[in-house]
């Protein structure tokens, strides 16, 4: 008897089929995944190392407190760009965000299956792959030209046209992900549409509509081409003379950036490097708080 139990399990095909089927296709597949993915991170470590390098030998509260040297000088910083690329993303964020909340909210709620929805929804997955020089060229003409000087708030309006799809988009699929029994049961309950909608559907979404905000500030951060277009750039502070300059040309640290790193001196290729730290940072530190506050909460 027990002869017989043996050989029946013995003769019982293994289910761990190492090297065949499907098992096999996994295993090729998960090797190439995670080759690609080392391979990506590849010019990704090597580019912060060396910003790490050469940015982070220079960094100080100088840098963070003194303004840009010229020609010759040695020393100085980079803080009046720093307040200025704060300044232009604030006045972008003012804009888009309002904007790109109401937008999302006609697109998901009101009249999502409209001609004017399917319009505006074309027109936002088309802004998300326009040039960003355009967006400057857009800002000149409407800002620049109509103010004759270049300024913060027409930077701003740049960096707006170029977050408004993302918030636009990103705000969308978050209220269309609320689940529609929540929604249901508060019109049960004798709810208006406008009440579902700010007490029901963007306190639910919230965390999403955060981080496609977030993403999109982070995004605008560092983008240089609309801002020489608009901004411009200047070697004084934003605030001087017990007064906010902002329609005045305005630093910002993607273009200092872009000027310092093709000097011949010595003193602004290090600060170029070490503005380029500072703003990956603070991409970065946008990115991690986007993705703690992203966690939807349904």
């Amino acid at each position: 008897m027990m002869t017989d139990l043996t050989s029946a399990i013995t003769a019982v095909p293994s289910l761990q089929r190492k090297f065949e089927g499907r098992a096999l296709r996994s295993l090729v597949l998960t090797t190439l995944v995670w080759t690609g993915a080392l391979l990506a991170s590849v010019p990704l470590i090597s580019v912060l190392y060396m910003l790490i390098m050469r940015g982070g030998a220079r960094l100080s509260l100088e840098v963070f407190t003194e303004l840009p040297p010229t020609g010759f000088e040695t020393g100085g910083g980079f803080g009046n760009a720093m307040a200025g690329t704060f300044v232009m993303v604030g006045i972008a964020a003012a804009i888009a965000v309002p904007v790109g909340i109401m937008a999302a909210i006609f697109l998901a709620e009101l009249g999502p299956d409209s001609k004017l929805a399917n319009a505006a929804r074309f027109a936002a997955k088309m802004l998300t792959g326009l040039p960003s020089i355009l967006a400057g060229v857009f800002a000149y003409a409407l800002v620049v030209m109509t103010t004759g000087t270049y300024s913060a708030p027409a930077g701003g309006v740049a960096l707006a046209v170029l977050m408004l799809p993302i918030v636009v988009l990103t705000a969308e699929e978050s209220m269309r992900m609320v689940p529609k029994i929540m929604k249901d049961a508060a019109y049960g309950m004798g709810c208006t549409r406008s009440q579902v909608i700010w007490k029901i559907v963007l306190p639910t979404g919230m965390p999403a509509i955060l981080t496609g905000v977030m993403l999109a500030v982070a995004r605008a951060a560092g983008e240089t081409a609309p801002l020489l277009f608009t901004a411009l750039f200047s070697n004084y502070w934003i605030y001087h003379d017990g007064s906010l300059a902002v329609m005045n040309p305005t630093a910002s640290l993607a273009v200092l950036i872009y000027n310092f790193s093709g000097m011949p001196f010595d003193n602004q290729l290090e600060l170029a490097w070490a503005a380029s730290l500072v703003l990956v940072m603070i991409v970065l530190v946008v990115n991690i708080f986007s993705r703690i506050f992203g966690k939807p909460k349904y």
